[in-house]
């Protein structure tokens, strides 16, 4: 019999989700952020719980992409309205907006928060400098270029991604994948696919990139082709996205662009294990947790869904690892302070949150002065 697994809805979007994208695990206490991008141009910012954060209020038009810097304290959206914009996750407030010519479809962020990667319809890659951005400074991006070319591709540039200090990759509806020397801005090596993938995204523990495209799943190590074995999976239904386990590495979920179910595949066999439906449209996206306990997948219906990767378990971070624990008993464990979960509501827009600390010798309740101007209503 199929393990039954009902996800957690994360209402909020108003039109389809095209882009989700986690943090890395924080070293203080294990957690992480979701992040959602949008047709409706408000990115939204959740916790590792699927808890409304914030929404990023600013964009003109569809966001096409998100992507969070390795502390979660930057984000870099990349939208419609022919704009990048990079964002103080603390406060919600746009640091600095980035202009193009056309739509910006993809973006990333250097290891240290810093730098910047944009690209879209242009055909075109920028390389920013954001160290200034605080400031309200920016200075002019640099241009990759491929060989014999004006631009970095001949097709609109779907994803691109900041893999290793000055390593970048860029995929294309050229159905061409670079590699990019962010010291030199040259292209050293590319990979030719059979058709234009429809998304490209880095599994950071394993070091490979998933990229759809037709029916075909790939998985190819970061540092390039040359550098290892890459390996294929042929489904029966065409991709929008897919995400590879990040701990155990021999599964990966897929969505698709016909139908509303979600997929998990084996990575060797290409086997269907696991089919869940709970969307109302098809699954535009879809990405593990870096814990691997959850993946969430983001669909046409406007919603995000939270599940579960062992139906039925609960599990709380405690430093940077999770255990399980009983629903009703879970609690958080820092340096040896149990921590009872803080609520998530909002209550005003000078809310308090309230939660409970205890020690060996007495429970104080503590609280904490949240700004929050920055948060649009919330869902």
């Amino acid at each position: 019999m199929a393990t039954r697994n009902t996800p957690l809805t994360c209402a909020g979007h108003t039109r389809p989700v095209v882009h989700l994208a986690f943090s890395p695990k924080q070293e203080h206490d294990g957690t992480y952020l979701l992040v959602s991008s949008c047709k409706d141009g408000n990115p939204m910012l959740r916790d590792w719980r699927g808890d409304w954060v914030g929404t990023f209020v600013g964009h003109k038009g569809a966001v096409w992409q998100t992507k969070l810097s390795s502390d979660s304290a930057r984000a870099l959206t990349g939208s419609a309205d022919f704009t990048a914009k990079f964002w103080d996750t603390f406060t919600g407030q746009a640091l600095v907006s980035l202009p193009h010519e056309h739509i910006v479809r993809t973006v990333a962020l250097g290891p240290g928060g810093t730098q910047g990667m944009t690209a879209g319809q242009e055909k075109k890659v920028r390389v920013w400098d954001l160290a200034r951005a605080g400031q309200g400074t920016v200075g002019d991006p640099s241009f990759l270029k491929a060989p014999g070319l004006a631009t970095a591709h001949e097709g609109t540039i779907k994803s691109v991604i900041w893999g290793e200090e000055n390593l970048g990759v860029s995929a294309g509806d050229d159905a061409v994948v670079r590699w990019w020397d962010l010291r030199t801005l040259a292209s050293p090596f590319h990979l030719k696919l059979p058709e234009a993938p429809t998304s490209m995204e880095l599994s950071i523990p394993t070091q490979t990139l998933t990229i759809t495209h037709g029916k075909t799943v790939s998985f190819v190590p970061l540092s390039g082709p040359e550098s290892g074995p890459s390996h294929q999976v042929t489904l029966s239904h065409a991709p929008s996205s897919a995400s590879l386990h990040p701990v155990f590495g021999d599964r990966f979920v897929a969505g698709s662009v016909g139908d509303p179910w979600v997929r998990v595949y084996g990575l060797e066999m290409g086997e269907e294990r696991e089919v869940y439906k709970g969307h109302h449209g098809p699954v535009h996206c879809v990405e593990y947790s870096p814990d691997g306990e959850m993946y969430a997948t983001g669909s046409e219906d406007g919603t995000i869904r939270l599940w579960q990767t062992t139906p039925g378990k609960s599990v709380l971070a405690t430093g940077s690892a999770f255990v399980a624990a009983a629903p009703a008993q879970a609690v958080l464990e820092l340096s040896g302070v149990e921590r009872l979960p803080t609520p998530a509501t909002v209550q005003t827009s000078n809310a308090t949150l309230a939660a409970a600390d205890r020690d060996e010798t007495n429970i104080r309740v503590l609280t904490f002065n949240c700004c929050t101007d920055w948060l649009a209503p919330q869902p």
